[in-house]
């Protein structure tokens, strides 16, 4: 196999559970098993460098009088286009306040009117149901979980480590399938290192880094997904790839996303003209299901052939918008942009992965001992279309529900297994970077001009021979040269991308997040997309 590559030097590390990514869903987890043993999390950059940290609007959750479990499960299953798993939205939904608790127990700050915690309201909602901490809530939790790691003597965090691949029995040669480790690289000694542990979770976050434009930061490269699926591990739904409205479009601001929240509290879109344009195509207006609003904007960008549109509001109070929109405010200010004043110009971006690594209710993969939570997992909640402010909230819920899992079957007697180190005795050190650069360039104009917004069979086509293409290129280039960032991401997202056009050709409609010319129309029955990694020998 492949993933087998060692040289003399490699560090072996040994761990009890092994938690690959640090965001709000890595952190929480490793948080809960603390008590139990050794945690080790790995992060690709520095720990605090993932979608969590830049998420703006909030959490999702049943905290008021007013709003009952029912309604958020509705609002979901309504969002999510017929394709969410009912059970596993009822029980996330459940855990909400929960989940909640435990953080505002941790210490995180949200904000709060009049003494009572300050709900907002985003599309798809029809509650005031998004705790916040201002526009930052992304910070405010994944500040608060990293000071508590921080303090917490049985977790050790490794920064600027990326993992290659999974070490499996069946990868050793055994009949079983259980995940016993990792090969990693050490990205600051620019050396592969094996870690041995008796359970492994997969936290890495989605894959919009597969798309030339997206609001996520440079780390979401869909690590896990591919990962996984190299492994044995199935994955669905990965067609429905949420692109949010609203990213900031300027030349100088890369990925800056324009929080849901400002529509939710009274932002409009508007063209270039000053026309608003979203009642023409839903009642909901601006408040519609982010994929609506999504296609709505690049169908009005290519009707009118213009470059952006606007979202507006500047008719607020200047206060009100200083107050809970601080962040927008001083980054657009910035760009000469005062949104007091100034109507904001705003493109859809890549902006988060539905479907993923297929998961139960206890975040188990098909491997034994693999555990995936978060973006990273398919657990049923998002359906065709994931609803404001519910990614959190399942990142939390279900590293509780993995870390319940893994502590029942806790056996301290036990300890991690010994794994062959790596072995890089067959490649050298790369004199063609241009194939990387190239290829890199290559693989997300691709994905995002034909397996973007809008779709049909042909693009669909086009997409998939250019893929294969590439994948045999990549795969030769890994199989001579030593591993680097830029070669490992690359590998993974030329997997993704293939898994992502596989599952979007199953799909013979439109429905959510998948909308193709050539089935417009919803079938009569919703039924998830799926695909199986092939017999290993």
């Amino acid at each position: 196999m492949d993933i087998m590559k060692n040289t003399i030097n490699t560090t072996q590390h040994t761990t009890d559970v092994l938690v690959i990514g640090s965001g709000a869903a890595g952190l929480s987890v490793a948080l809960r098993l603390a008590h139990l043993g050794k945690i080790t999390v790995l992060s690709k950059a520095e720990v605090t460098e993932g979608s969590t940290f830049y998420a703006q609007g909030g959490i999702a959750a049943v905290l008021d009088e007013s709003d009952s479990v029912d309604s958020h499960v509705e609002d979901t299953l309504i969002a999510g286009a017929g394709l969410c798993d009912e059970k596993a939205v009822r029980y996330t939904v459940e855990h909400s306040r929960e989940a909640i608790e435990w953080l505002i127990e941790r210490g995180v700050m949200f904000s709060k009117e009049a003494e009572q915690y300050h709900l907002t309201r985003e599309g798809g909602h029809s509650k005031r149901r998004i705790i916040h901490s201002d526009d930052a809530t992304g910070k405010a939790v994944s500040t608060t979980l990293v000071s508590a790691v921080l303090n917490e003597p049985n977790i050790h965090i490794l920064e600027h480590y990326i993992a290659v691949d999974m070490i499996t029995s069946q990868k050793l040669g055994k009949t079983d399938n259980r995940c016993h480790g990792a090969y990693v690289l050490n990205l600051k000694k620019d050396r592969v290192e094996t870690i041995s542990a008796r359970f492994v979770v997969l936290a890495t976050g989605g894959a919009s880094k597969v798309y030339l434009y997206t609001s996520n930061p440079d780390v979401a490269s869909g690590d896990g997904i591919a990962m996984a699926w190299r492994a044995g591990c199935s994955v669905a739904n990965l067609e429905f790839n949420q692109f949010h409205p609203t990213c900031l479009y300027h030349p100088q601001a890369r990925s800056f996303l324009i929080s849901e929240a400002l529509r939710g509290e009274g932002a409009v879109l508007l063209r270039p003209n000053g026309e608003r344009f979203m009642p023409e195509y839903d009642e909901r207006a601006e408040l519609a299901p982010r994929d609506i609003v999504a296609r709505t904007i690049d169908h009005e960008i290519k009707k009118h052939g213009i470059e952006c549109v606007y979202l507006d509001i500047s008719h607020k109070d200047e206060d009100f918008i200083k107050s809970h929109f601080p962040t927008i405010y001083s980054r657009c200010l910035e760009f000469g942009l005062d949104i007091t004043k100034d109507a904001i110009p705003v493109v859809p971006a890549a902006h988060y992965t539905c479907g993923g690594v297929r998961v139960d209710l206890n975040s188990r993969t098909d491997v034994d001992g693999l555990y995936a939570i978060g973006e990273v997992a398919c657990t049923g909640l998002h359906g065709a279309n994931r609803m404001a402010s519910n990614s959190l909230l399942e990142c939390l819920v279900f590293a509780q529900s993995a870390a319940n899992d893994i502590e029942s079957q806790w056996d301290p007697s036990q300890s991690p297994p010994e794994l062959p180190p790596w072995d890089e005795s067959q490649v050298t050190d790369s004199d063609e970077e241009v194939v990387l650069s190239h290829n890199w360039h290559e693989l997300r104009q691709l994905m995002w001009d034909y397996v973007g917004i809008v779709r049909t069979d042909k693009r669909l086509q086009r997409a998939l021979r250019r893929i294969e293409l590439l994948k045999q290129e990549i795969h030769e280039y890994y199989s001579n040269f030593k591993v680097s960032n830029d070669l490992i991401e690359l590998r993974n997202l030329v997997v993704v991308a293939e898994l992502i056009i596989r599952c979007a050709m199953q799909r013979k409609e439109s429905r959510g997040l998948h909308y193709t010319l050539d089935y417009p129309e919803l079938a009569d029955k919703a039924v998830d997309s799926s695909l199986k990694p092939p017999v290993q020998d």
